[in-house]
């Protein structure tokens, strides 16, 4: 009667409530599916305080661990809050879960009438005098193939931990230029093959052009 003088329908407040029943009951789904995540993460330990981890697009440290969400510090030092429920549900890697050696490849492209001997040896040098380098697993260099123009070979170097991978691949960067300048390996240079019109000798004259 009261709600009928002020103007109040419950009939059709009735609804809302449903309505508002049913997001509530989905929120708090959420938050116990990330609290139930996060006591798996605390017991299995798939992640760690200290790990780099990285999951969809984000890459990063282990800042805190907590009941509902995981922060992770990125690389530009940002604190990205990531609810637990990723960590049990998605695909993500950890690169020092049980073992912090990882892997760091260079594709190395040369002028097809390098000497390959020659320039095998010279990456084996550069990647053995890189002190971020480590002996075990020990460096690699592979002559992957032949181009119509290049030559193509493959560094494989391994870093102890994922916070040494861009120094390392800066350091052997520099050692692989300066020993190529030093003995006159060049860099092969994509090349383009396109056919120009030409109405005096043949329909069709082929021109071929280097990239720089």
């Amino acid at each position: 009667m009261g709600s009928g003088l002020i103007g109040f329908d419950w009939s059709k407040m009735q609804w809302l409530v449903a309505a508002l029943g049913v997001g509530l009951g989905f929120g708090l789904q959420e938050i116990f599916a990330n609290f139930i995540s996060g006591i798996i993460i605390l017991f299995e330990r798939p992640i760690r305080i200290g790990d780099t981890v990285t999951i969809r697009d984000l890459t990063g440290v282990i800042a805190k661990i907590q009941t509902r969400a995981t922060t992770i510090v990125d690389w530009d030092r940002k604190e990205v809050i990531v609810p637990n429920k990723a960590f049990v549900t998605e695909q993500f890697v950890n690169w020092s879960l049980s073992d912090a050696i990882t892997r760091v490849t260079l594709t190395i492209n040369v002028k097809y009438m390098a000497d390959s001997e020659l320039v095998t040896q010279l990456l084996f040098d550069a990647a053995h005098e890189c002190e971020l380098v480590i002996d075990n697993p020990a460096p690699e260099v592979f002559f992957l193939g032949l181009s119509a123009d290049c030559q193509n070979f493959e560094v494989r170097a391994y870093a102890a931990e994922t916070g040494h991978r861009l120094s390392l691949t800066h350091d052997l960067h520099c050692r692989i230029k300066r020993k190529f300048i030093q003995h006159n390996i060049d860099i092969a240079h994509p090349q383009l093959e396109i056919a120009i019109k030409n109405q005096k000798s043949h329909p069709f004259a082929r021109r071929r052009f280097t990239k720089a």
